[in-house]
């Protein structure tokens, strides 16, 4: 198993992390989808909501077809999308998913530099973007935040 830095509480690393972190502004619990096609990485996001009051797993899929048939099925609040999967990419099932439920908001995950984007994640219909390296409670806090803001939020 790859280890995978994340950002958590206060900036620290996951490691050592016990306990709930503070949720802000945050309210819910929100239900959260999980896509990604890499375990090590849909294991610690799970370990950063597991720690964020707010946030509460619904599902987990490993591929955007996967993602279409589960956020149909669960009805998340939120789905954390990997970009680049087998079968079909996180950009055209974000697309699908948020024709068919217009609710449901949708942060890309990647390890792509911001500069590197694809162009078509930002009209995909995803609320925002944040690199992988990057992704813990304080992104996901930032991000659920700002996503009503109009603007495609980049972290």
């Amino acid at each position: 198993m790859v280890p995978v830095p994340l950002a958590s509480c206060g900036g620290s690393t996951l490691a050592g992390q016990v306990g709930a972190c503070d949720p802000g502004e945050v309210t819910g619990p929100h239900s959260v989808l999980v896509v990604d096609d890499q375990a090590p990485f849909r294991i610690a996001v799970k370990a950063v909501l597991r720690r964020l009051d707010g946030f509460e797993l619904a599902g987990e899929a490993a591929s955007g077809t996967e993602a279409i048939e589960l956020a149909d099925r669960l009805r998340p609040e939120l789905v954390l999308m990997d970009i680049n999967m087998p079968e079909m990419n996180g950009i055209e099932a974000t697309r699908r998913i948020v024709a068919a439920h217009p609710d449901v908001v949708v942060f890309l995950c990647s390890t792509y530099d911001l500069a590197d984007l694809p162009r078509s994640a930002t009209v995909s219909g995803a609320s925002g973007y944040v690199n992988k390296e990057r992704f813990g409670a304080d992104a996901l806090r930032q991000l659920w935040q700002d996503r009503d803001s109009g603007a495609f939020a980049r972290l």
